[in-house]
């Protein structure tokens, strides 16, 4: 049987003291949906797993609903394969490698964006703060980190993601879970 390696990305858990899902608890979860080499990073979901069947967005919805039926709460999930996270890694626009990881972000959206949605940004005002969009992905270069960005700020309002999952992740969380996908 061929399985693929996949990370799922929960948004908005454990923050503070807010939808607690603990750790051993989502391994748990996601090994009684049948899925293997389960392991999870940091507490701020993300989960890798191997699945033999599904694709990410069947697997997002099954773990969403689970966790859903679990802790009484809704959490947007989002799967990406290994392939894609390595792809939007090797995609980064900025000088990865020579920067801090706090001053990297990436956000992942549920589905493709266009520029016309963050048409309304002037990023000239935010130097040297800068983002650039990719496939399914927006990667925000904040040089005093995401919590002083005023950038990620503007990023953040909701009619700019209004009918998207969006959740943030940072440099070295991006790549650990390159790492952790690697078939």
């Amino acid at each position: 049987m061929v399985t693929k390696t996949y990370a799922a990305l929960l948004r908005g858990i454990n923050v503070s003291g807010h939808k607690k899902v603990p750790m051993a608890r989502l391994r748990a979860l996601l090994e009684g949906l049948g899925h293997g080499g389960v392991q999870t990073y940091l507490q701020s979901g993300n989960a890798v797993f191997t699945a033999a069947h599904g694709d990410e967005e069947s697997l997002a919805a099954q773990l969403g609903a689970a966790i859903a039926e679990e802790f009484g709460f809704a959490v947007d999930v989002l799967v990406r394969d290994g392939a894609y996270l390595r792809a939007v890694a090797d995609a980064c626009p900025f000088p990865a490698a020579t920067l801090e990881a706090k001053q990297l972000h990436v956000t992942y959206f549920s589905a493709p964006v266009d520029a016309d949605r963050f048409a309304p940004i002037d990023q000239s005002a935010y130097l040297p703060e800068e983002f650039r969009l990719g496939d399914r992905v927006l990667y925000l270069y904040a040089p005093d980190g995401l919590g002083r960005s005023k950038l990620a700020a503007q990023l953040a309002r909701p009619g700019l993601t209004k009918g998207l999952v969006a959740t943030t992740r940072n440099w070295n969380t991006v790549t650990r879970l390159v790492e952790m996908t690697r078939d």
